[in-house]
């Protein structure tokens, strides 16, 4: 696949031309040259998504936003793991899952999570509040401030976004 801007830039051309310098970016902002190595590779692996790239001005801008959203996810999953692995620790020893289970798990947490911060925030959090609280939907409309058929319309928007993620991974496996 080769992704060419209107301007004839590709995304190889991007890569060469400033990969060092989005590496360096994020050291400087993780400390870890390791880990700045592989998101920056997450960054260019979003660039490889698109069929064509917008015009692209300032490329180092361009990249720095694609990058800071990269960072956010990252942070977001570190932030995710570490709840995971201190709700781990609070178990006894036999509940205690294989390293294969806690991969597995942790997958799914982050795919979890990534599907939910999809949705708009007062849909996620209307849905959370429902499947996780155990919250009716009038306790849902006074906690949230809205109407009933808000949280009913909510809730319909967050049912269609699973069960579409939901036929999208069947999809994928068939």
């Amino acid at each position: 696949m080769r992704t060419t801007a209107p301007d004839g830039q590709t995304v190889a051309t991007l890569y060469s031309e400033h990969h060092g310098w989005l590496q360096g970016w994020l050291r400087r902002r993780l400390g870890c040259t390791h880990q700045a190595s592989d998101l920056a590779q997450d960054t260019f692996l979003r660039l490889l998504k698109h069929d064509t790239l917008p015009r692209i001005d300032e490329p180092r801008a361009y990249l720095t936003t694609i990058a800071k959203g990269v960072l956010v996810n990252w942070y977001r999953r570190q932030s995710l793991e570490q709840a995971w692995l201190e709700a781990l620790a609070a178990q006894p020893q036999a509940l205690v899952p294989s390293e294969e289970e806690r991969y597995l798990i942790l997958d799914a947490l982050n795919e979890l999570d990534a599907l939910l911060n999809a949705l708009p925030p007062l849909v996620k959090r209307a849905f959370l509040l429902a499947q996780v609280a155990e919250y009716k939907y009038e306790d849902i409309a006074e906690e949230l401030g809205v109407s009933l058929a808000t949280v009913k319309r909510h809730m319909r928007q967050a049912f269609r976004h699973c069960l579409q993620h939901f036929d999208d991974i069947m999809a994928e496996r068939s």
